[in-house]
């Protein structure tokens, strides 16, 4: 099994001194304190996500970015710089990063301004495969993702649905109380049919152990197959044991669930990437 460098616990254990007083209702200024203070080292990656690249470019059958002649439109909740943000564009689709920080918006507008037109060949996993797709854009939106006020910047506003939410450090960032809230709202955002795809990190860390980033293990089918609050372990444990077969309670159903041959180093071995369709 895959553990953190000495270096990467290190940065997770100021993040998490940086936290541990604030209450669920004031994690976004501590998240744009850091944006301002120039430390999203602490969590940046680099580089856009190696598994969802692969997914696009493997499983057309899943995430063609065009389907009757109108280009699929993707969120990326907590986008940081936004690597995810124009990898996608340059996969087709026409892609939205949600900040909650201005600096991060700021930063994530001047990477796409330069990205998109040279694009780095780390945007695609084969770079000939780049020539296949025609680009879609890149748009950030600044706001917080448990709000409605910025959906008013959205294509139809308030009645913007998305074909596809993308999520890999945005749930392990947020308090365990705020996890039903975020299956909640990802269902809200998401057209009938719509997918989200989760890269699940942390999976080698102890829920119980303060974060961020949070442990996971088995949250994932908790809160978006069963309906669960992602806080009983008893019943995580339990339900991460079943099969695809069949929904319990919650708004999603599973149609994929693989361990990525390619991840980031810090998850390699033990990160699992899941598909979940809104049902």
């Amino acid at each position: 099994m895959a553990t953190p460098s000495s270096g990467a616990t290190h940065e997770r254990t100021r993040l998490i001194a940086h936290f541990e007083a604030r209450s669920a209702g004031n994690q976004g200024s501590g998240w744009c304190e850091l944006w301002d203070r120039g430390e999203s080292n602490l969590w940046d990656r680099g580089k856009p996500s190696p598994p969802l690249i692969d997914l696009l470019e493997r499983r057309h059958d899943l995430l063609e970015p065009i389907t009757g002649g109108r280009r699929k439109m993707v969120l990326v909740p907590g986008c940081g710089r936004g690597y995810d943000v124009v990898m996608l564009a340059l996969h087709g689709f026409d892609a939205y990063g949600l900040e909650i920080s201005s600096s991060a918006v700021a930063e994530a507008k001047l990477y796409a301004g330069s990205e998109l037109n040279n694009p780095s060949a780390y945007n695609f996993s084969d770079i000939n495969s780049s020539t296949r797709y025609t680009g879609g854009f890149a748009s950030f939106v600044l706001g917080d993702f448990f709000q409605k006020d910025w959906e008013t910047n959205l294509p139809f506003g308030n009645n913007t649905k998305f074909d596809m939410i993308y999520d890999y450090t945005f749930l392990c960032a947020l308090p365990p109380n705020m996890r039903a809230e975020w299956a909640r709202r990802m269902a809200e955002l998401l057209t009938p049919g719509g997918l989200l795809v989760c890269l699940e990190f942390p999976l080698y860390k102890d829920p119980d152990l303060p974060g961020p980033p949070w442990g996971l293990r088995g949250v994932h089918w908790d809160i978006l197959a069963r309906g669960g609050n992602g806080l009983t372990a008893d019943l995580i444990n339990a339900e991460e044991q079943k099969t695809d077969a069949g929904p319990g309670q919650g708004q999603f159903r599973r149609i994929l669930h693989i361990q990525p041959p390619n991840s980031y180093e810090i998850g390699r071995g033990t990160d699992m990437l899941s598909v979940w369709e809104k049902i």
